[in-house]
């Protein structure tokens, strides 16, 4: 029968390699029953009792695991998620890359979905330094059971590079935020930022078709933002970047699809002094300013019209210092968690997580998608 440490005693840690023992120098010096709290990768000792109250320890992680013990859901030390618990050598992996990468939120929404769906892979963060991009990307893809890439700021005009095959989306935006591996080993790429964004608005009841957007931000989200506004019918779409050349190679790719719609202003140019600003029916920020607390506005909500809604694409904070101080002006607010929840579905058919693995499916050994019509 095996035996179970006592709920509520405190958690400590233990020396690699050394017996899982009490902590306190009052307990016993017996090893931690099989069924006490530990990290995965730990160590403990089958058949023996820890002594009723006293601390239960966990062991430093990277110390083997005993065939046969277990942890309790919920006693003290142990995290209440079993995510870990469900990785096995069978696991496919996706990856989302970002620099910096602590404010994803996208392992939070995808994991609860490919569980739900029974699939046996995770969607884990990669912190990828800009000047080592390269490597990391290519060790990624060189990974036999990984298989599909999602791409966070500032790296979604880059990844293009990775990428054997560009969806129109891609070559339209100039920036791809999601990469997967086809069957014959190719990595295809597109975005999907531009239509979450547009589908978060809608859900909301925010008009998009006959308005008039001005675009702070040209770089890998604000290029996927400014053809699915024009997309959803914007009647006009001024753009803002400190990167002149940058907006302006988007306006002209945009100007071969839609002519005459879209205006790139000076580098610089203040929005509160634009005078389109005036006339405005929505002011998007899809710059990275708001992602850390001092960051300065992207620009002043205070010296735009009544009426205007002020959108942000930062997810974390939900509630940035821009739509703070808009709301304190009266205007209405929208957030940017929304473009991503509304890519759930898009990543679901793109990554084909509703189609369980055929018997014979090379992706059981380590492939890769069937082919997909």
């Amino acid at each position: 029968m095996t035996a179970r440490a006592t709920r509520g005693a405190p958690v400590t840690s233990a020396t690699p390699g050394a017996p899982v023992t009490s902590a306190t120098s009052a307990a016993s010096a017996a090893s931690a029953t099989p069924g006490t709290s530990g990290t995965p990768g730990t160590s403990a000792t089958p058949g023996r009792s820890a002594a009723a109250g006293a601390p239960v320890t966990r062991a430093t992680p990277g110390v083997s695991v005993t065939p046969g013990t277990s942890v309790t859901p919920g006693a003290p030390g142990v995290s209440g998620s079993p995510e870990w618990s469900r990785i096995s050598g069978t696991t496919r992996l996706y990856a989302v890359l970002g620099d910096p990468v602590a404010q994803v939120q996208a392992p939070a929404m995808v994991n609860p979905l490919l569980a739900a769906l029974g699939r046996d892979a995770v969607l884990v963060p990669v912190h990828a330094p800009a000047d080592r991009l390269d490597e990391v990307v290519r060790g990624l893809q060189a990974i036999g059971n990984l298989d599909g890439l999602l791409v966070t700021v500032p790296h979604k005009a880059a990844v293009r590079r990775f990428a054997d095959v560009l969806s129109p989306a891609v070559e339209l935006s100039g920036s791809a935020n999601a990469l997967r591996r086809e069957p014959d080993g190719r990595w295809h790429a597109d975005n999907f930022d531009g239509a979450g964004f547009v589908a978060g608005l809608a859900a909301a009841g925010r008009r998009t078709a006959g308005a008039r957007v001005v675009l702070v931000g040209t770089g890998g989200a604000g290029c996927a933002i400014a053809p699915a506004l024009l997309d959803a019918g914007a009647a006009r779409l001024v753009l803002h970047d400190l990167d002149h050349d940058r907006a302006a190679a988007l306006a002209a790719r945009l100007d071969t699809r839609w002519p005459g719609r879209t205006v790139c202003r000076a580098p610089g140019a203040p929005v509160d002094a634009d005078t389109d600003a005036d006339a405005a029916d929505m002011v998007v920020n899809a710059t990275p300013l708001g992602l850390r607390p001092d960051d300065p506005l992207p620009f002043e909500p205070a010296k735009l019209a009544p009426g205007t809604l002020v959108a942000d694409i930062i997810m974390k904070p939900r509630e940035t210092a821009l739509l703070r101080e808009a709301a304190a002006q009266g205007l209405p607010v929208h957030p940017g968690a929304p473009m991503l929840e509304r890519q759930l579905d898009l990543y679901r058919a793109y990554f084909g997580f509703d189609t369980p693995p055929a018997a014979g499916d090379y992706r059981q050994v380590g492939g890769r998608y069937p082919e997909r019509t």
